[in-house]
C-alpha cells in the first residue's frame, strides 16, 4: 500500500488501459506492413524465391526419390513449413511448374498463352528438375532456422548458384509497395554472368515463354519509371487475313480475342470474323471486312488491343531484410558474386573434406603396414590402447596437416581384424594418389576462383541451354497515331447557320467520314478558327465556312483566304498552315479588329495555289476595276501571319479563275530498315522525291518483288526484306541467285514489267532451296568473287562489270551462269560512274583526236555491302515531281515558273495525302 492506500499494481494497470489507440495502431501496422514485404510478397536477393516458393522446393527436396508426386501431396508437406492455406500453395506450385525450369511436371498443367488453368492437384504430379537438383540444393552450404511450429527445420535461403529471380520473373503486391520484375532468357543470364567475371560491362532485356516483339528503348534497366512495349506477332496471311502467332506477355489468347471483338464493336477496326485455331502453336486468323488495308489494320489491332500492351518493371528485392529497389543489372552482379561465394565454400568443404581422406588413409597405412596393432596386445586399459597407438604415430605426426587427436586413434582402434587381414598396401596408395590429385585440383580452383566460376556457367550453359534460345524477339516500334489508324465509323455533319458540328445531326449537311477518337477544325466567318474533339452534337460558333477532320503535324494542308479588315476596309491576302493547336481555344487569322470577315477560302490538301479574280466596286477611285491574283506568289507563313495587302479599294466580287497545282512540290521519303517503315523524319535511308504516281519498289530475300504506294502505313518485314527502293521503270534490277534445281549461281538483269500494286511476283527458280543472293538497282553495277586458293591459281579475287557478263531480259528469265561454281564470298563494289553527255563539238574533237578515245574507268576501290548496295542516280531523282492537283496540261513556261518557286521552299519530309478541297466564295 502507498500512503494514499492504493495498490501500485492497479495505479500500473489504470495507467496501461489508458495509451492511446494511435500508438497501437501504428506498431501494429508497422509489424503486418513489415510481414507481408518479407513474408509474403516480394523475394529475397539470394535465392530469388519468395517463401512460399522457398518452402515448396524444401519439401519437394525432402520428398525426393527420382519419382514424381502428386501436387496434393506436396501441398500437404508444405503445410508443414508455411502458416497459410492450401490454395497458395497450389497457385505458387502451378507457377513455377508453368516455368519449364525448376520441376519437371506431368499432367495438365494447364497453358499461359490460352488462360487455361491446371488440373485439380491429386491429378497432376511434380519432381525437381536435374537442373534444380544441381544449383538450388546443398545442405552443406544452407543456413537453417526453426519452422513456424518448431517442429522441423527450413532453410533462412537457399543456396541458389543462378540468378534465379531474374529468370523466373516475380510479381507481387505487398504493404506499400510492390515488385514487378521481368523474366530474362536463361542463356544470355549466363553469358552475362561470365561476362560480369570477366569485368565487361553487360546489359539483359526480357524474355518471355509467350514469345512475341518487345521494344526495350524505355527499359531503364529495370527500374522504376521504366517501361517496355510488347507486341503480338501478327503475319499478313493475304490481302483478306491477318494471322496472329505469338501474344503479348501478360495477356492469353482468350483475353486478346475479346479485345479485338470489343475494339470491332466500337468501330475502332474493320473485321468479319475472328477464328482462335490455337493448339500446340498460338494462331489467330482475323478475317478482314471487304476493302480494309491489312497494313492499317495492323496498327489498328496494336493501337486499340491488347496485340500491344505497356508494361512498367519495378524491380525491388529484400536485401538484409529490407527492401530495395534497384536494377537487373545490379541483381545480376549480386547473383553471379554470391556464385562465386557459395562455389568457394564448396571448394573449402571438399578441400577439407579430402584432407581428412589424406589424414585418415595415412594413419590407416602406418597403423597397419607397421604393424602398431600389435603393441596393444600387452595393453591392460582403453586408456594404454591410446596412449600406445599415440607412441607409434609420434614418428609420423609432422607429415599431417594438423595435430593427430585420440577421436583420430579412437577410429584405428574400430578397424576390424578381417580389413587389416586383406590390407593391400598398393591399392591403398592408387587411392591415396588420387585423392591427393583431387586436393591438388580443388586447390587450384580454388586460387583461381574466377576461372572455376567461369567454367561451372559455362557449364551450365552447355548441359541446360538447348531449347531455352531468346523468343521474344527485340527491336524498335514505331509510335503508331491512333487517329490515323481508327476506322471511320462516324459520319460528320454541320449546321454552318445555327454552328454545331456532330456525328449526331444526320438531318444536317454531311461533311465526310471520321471517327470517334478524331479532332475536328472549324474556320468562321468572322476569321476565327478551332479545334474541337468531335462529339454527338457540339457548339463552334454561327457562320461555319469550313470543318473537316484535323490532322495534327500536317505541313502539306494550307489554307488561302482573303480577309477584310474591319478598322482600315483593307483586303489582305495570306496562305497558311495549322499544325499544332490548343484543343477548344479560339485562333484569328484576322488583324483581330471588330467586323473583320473572310470574303474568300480555300483548304488545300496538297499545297496548291490557285489564281483568283479581283472585282473591285464601281465605285472605287481605282484605275483597274478588275485584276488577277496569283496565290503561288505569297510564301506559306503561320497562322498569325497579316498577310500581303490585296488592295485598298472596297472589293465587290471574289471568285477562283485557275485551279492550281502545288507550290509544295513531292514528299522526301526515307525508309527506316529498323521498324521496317516509311516515314519523314530523315530516319534511315533516304529515298527520294515521290510525286502522285511514284511508288516503292521492294526486293525480299525469298525472291520476289513487289510495287508499294509511299502509304507511311505501309509494313515492310525487316528480316525479309533485301531492298527498298524508289521504284524506276528504266533502272534495270540486277540480281544473283543460287537455283536449287540445277544447283547453280546465276546472275540476271531484268526491267520490271508489272504494274500491278501489293502483289508479289517471283523473278528467280521455284525450284526447292533457291536463294536470292544480293540484288541491286545501279545503272553499271560492279561485283567481287572472292575464290578460294588452289594449287593451279593463286588468284584470290576477281572483279565484274555486270554489263560484261549478261544482258537485260525478262524477268521471267533464267539469266547467266556465273563465272565460278564455286566461291568463298561475293558482294557488291561501287557501281560505275555515270559518263556524263558528250555534246556535238565534243564528238567532233572525239573523231578528230585519237587521244580524246581514252577515258579513265579505273576502280575507286570504295567497297559496300549488299545491304547498302544500290542507290539511286542523282540525275534520275530531281526529275521534276508529277501534278497532283491538275491534270490538265499547262503552259510550259508557267510550270517552269512554278517549279523554280517551288524550289525556294523548304524541302522537309512532309505528309502527302489525296488533293480533296472544300471551297468557299464570299461575294
Amino acid at each position: 500500500m502507498d500512503e494514499n492506500g492504493s495498490a501500485p499494481e492497479a495505479e500500473d494497470s489504470e495507467l496501461h488501459e489508458q495509451l492511446p489507440i494511435s500508438g497501437l495502431y501504428e506498431s501494429w501496422f508497422l509489424d503486418y506492413a513489415s510481414y507481408v514485404i518479407l513474408e509474403r510478397a516480394v523475394p529475397a536477393i539470394e535465392d530469388g524465391l519468395k517463401p512460399v516458393q522457398r518452402r515448396i522446393l524444401h519439401a519437394l527436396n525432402e520428398m525426393d526419390d527420382g519419382r514424381f508426386n502428386k501436387v496434393a501431396n506436396v501441398v500437404g508437406s508444405s503445410m508443414q513449413y508455411h502458416p497459410h492455406g492450401d490454395a497458395s500453395i497450389y497457385d505458387a506450385i502451378v507457377n513455377l511448374g508453368q516455368k519449364e525450369l525448376l520441376f519437371d511436371t506431368q499432367g495438365n498443367w494447364g497453358d499461359i498463352r490460352t488462360g487455361d488453368g491446371a488440373a485439380a492437384g491429386r491429378y497432376i504430379e511434380v519432381r525437381l528438375s536435374k537442373f534444380s537438383r544441381e544449383i538450388v540444393f546443398n545442405d552443406n552450404t544452407t543456413e537453417w532456422q526453426l519452422s513456424y511450429d518448431g517442429r522441423k527445420r527450413e532453410p533462412v535461403t537457399l543456396p541458389v548458384k543462378f540468378p534465379l529471380t531474374l529468370s523466373l520473373g516475380v510479381e507481387g503486391i505487398a504493404v506499400g509497395l510492390s515488385t514487378k520484375i521481368l523474366p530474362h532468357n536463361f542463356c544470355e543470364l549466363i553469358e552475362a554472368s561470365i561476362d560480369i567475371l570477366q569485368n565487361k560491362d553487360v546489359v539483359i532485356y526480357p524474355d518471355f515463354l509467350t514469345g512475341g516483339q518487345i521494344d526495350v528503348s524505355n527499359y531503364n534497366d529495370g527500374h522504376r519509371g521504366g517501361k517496355v512495349r510488347v507486341r503480338a506477332r501478327i503475319e499478313e496471311e493475304d490481302k483478306k487475313m491477318l494471322v496472329i502467332r505469338d501474344i503479348p506477355f501478360g495477356t492469353t489468347t482468350t483475353s486478346l480475342i475479346e479485345s479485338i471483338v470489343k475494339a470491332n464493336d466500337g468501330g475502332k477496326i474493320k473485321i468479319r470474323k475472328v477464328v482462335d485455331n490455337t493448339a500446340a502453336d498460338v494462331e489467330i486468323q482475323v478475317h478482314l471486312a471487304p476493302g480494309v488495308s491489312p497494313d492499317i489494320t495492323m496498327d489498328a489491332l496494336y493501337a486499340f488491343t491488347e496485340c500491344e500492351v505497356s508494361i512498367s518493371p519495378n524491380a525491388c528485392i529484400i536485401i538484409a531484410d529490407k527492401p530495395h529497389f534497384v536494377g537487373v543489372t545490379e541483381i545480376l552482379k549480386y547473383n553471379t558474386q554470391q556464385t562465386v561465394h557459395l562455389l568457394q565454400r564448396e571448394l573449402e568443404i571438399k578441400r577439407l573434406a579430402l584432407l581428412e581422406k589424406i589424414l585418415y588413409g595415412s594413419l590407416e597405412k602406418i597403423f597397419i603396414e607397421n604393424r602398431i596393432y600389435r603393441d596393444i596386445e600387452e595393453c591392460e586399459t582403453f586408456e594404454a590402447v591410446i596412449r600406445t597407438i599415440d607412441k607409434g604415430l609420434e614418428p609420423y605426426k609432422p607429415q599431417f596437416y594438423r595435430e593427430i587427436t585420440d577421436d583420430d586413434i579412437v577410429e584405428l582402434t574400430e578397424i576390424r581384424i578381417k580389413r587389416i587381414s586383406k590390407y593391400d598396401g598398393y591399392k591403398a596408395d592408387e587411392l591415396m594418389k588420387k585423392w591427393q590429385d583431387e586436393l591438388a585440383e580443388t586447390e587450384d580452383n580454388l586460387a583461381h576462383i574466377t576461372r572455376f566460376a567461369i567454367d561451372f556457367f559455362r557449364d551450365l550453359l552447355k548441359k541446360y541451354g538447348k531449347g531455352r534460345e531468346r523468343r521474344t524477339e527485340i527491336r524498335a516500334f514505331n509510335q503508331i497515331a491512333a487517329n490515323i489508324v481508327a476506322a471511320n465509323n462516324q459520319k460528320l455533319y454541320v449546321n454552318r447557320a445555327e454552328g454545331f458540328i456532330g456525328y449526331g445531326l444526320k438531318k444536317d449537311e454531311y461533311v465526310m467520314d471520321c471517327s470517334d477518337i478524331d479532332d475536328v477544325i472549324v474556320f468562321k466567318a468572322d476569321g476565327k478558327c478551332l479545334v474541337v474533339k468531335v462529339q454527338d452534337k457540339v457548339f463552334v460558333g454561327k457562320d461555319i465556312i469550313y470543318c473537316a477532320v484535323f490532322v495534327k503535324n500536317d505541313e502539306r494542308k494550307v489554307y488561302n483566304l482573303v480577309y477584310l479588315d474591319g478598322k482600315t476596309g483593307v483586303s489582305y491576302i495570306k496562305r497558311c498552315q495549322i499544325t499544332a493547336v490548343t484543343r477548344d481555344r479560339e485562333y484569328d487569322l484576322t488583324q483581330g479588329t471588330p467586323k473583320s470577315k473572310i470574303t474568300y477560302f480555300t483548304p488545300n490538301e496538297n499545297g496548291e495555289a490557285e489564281i483568283i479574280t479581283v472585282n473591285l466596286t464601281a465605285q472605287s477611285k481605282a484605275k483597274v476595276k478588275q485584276f488577277d491574283f496569283n496565290f503561288a506568289d505569297l510564301l506559306i507563313k503561320n497562322r498569325s501571319a497579316m498577310g500581303n495587302i490585296l488592295t485598298k479599294y472596297p472589293v465587290r466580287k471574289l471568285t477562283m479563275k485557275q485551279a492550281g497545282r502545288s507550290t509544295l512540290g513531292g514528299v522526301d521519303m526515307w525508309f527506316d530498315p529498323i521498324i521496317g517503315r516509311l516515314n519523314r523524319d530523315e530516319r534511315g535511308e533516304y529515298l527520294g522525291n515521290f510525286g502522285a504516281s511514284d511508288n516503292i519498289l521492294v526486293i525480299y530475300k525469298d525472291g520476289t518483288y513487289e510495287l508499294t504506294n509511299f502509304d507511311l502505313t505501309n509494313h515492310y518485314v525487316s528480316n525479309e526484306v533485301l531492298l527498298v527502293r524508289k521504284f524506276d521503270a528504266k533502272l534495270p534490277i540486277t540480281a544473283i541467285y543460287f537455283d536449287g534445281g540445277q544447283k547453280i549461281h546465276f546472275i540476271k538483269r531484268f526491267n520490271i514489267e508489272t504494274t500491278s500494286l501489293d502483289k508479289k511476283f517471283l523473278f528467280i527458280s521455284d525450284a526447292k532451296n533457291s536463294k536470292l543472293l544480293l540484288a541491286s538497282t545501279d545503272k553499271h553495277p560492279r561485283i567481287e568473287i572472292s575464290l578460294p586458293k588452289t594449287a593451279q591459281s593463286d588468284r584470290l579475287s576477281t572483279e565484274y562489270l555486270i554489263e560484261e557478263l549478261v544482258d537485260i531480259r525478262g524477268w521471267k528469265a533464267m539469266g547467266a551462269k556465273l563465272p565460278y561454281d564455286k566461291f568463298k564470298e561475293i558482294r557488291w563494289l561501287e557501281p560505275l560512274a555515270e559518263q556524263p553527255s558528250e555534246t556535238v563539238n565534243e564528238i567532233e574533237e572525239q573523231v578528230i583526236s585519237e587521244e580524246s578515245d581514252s577515258t579513265d574507268d579505273s576502280d575507286t576501290g570504295e567497297v559496300v555491302t549488299d545491304e547498302t548496295s544500290g542507290s539511286d542516280e542523282p540525275e534520275e531523282e530531281v526529275a521534276p515531281s508529277q501534278d497532283v492537283a491538275d491534270d490538265s496540261e499547262t503552259d510550259p513556261e508557267q510550270e517552269n515558273t512554278e517549279e523554280n518557286k517551288t524550289a525556294k521552299s523548304k524541302k522537309e519530309g512532309k505528309k502527302g495525302t489525296d488533293p480533296k478541297s472544300q471551297l468557299g466564295l464570299f461575294e
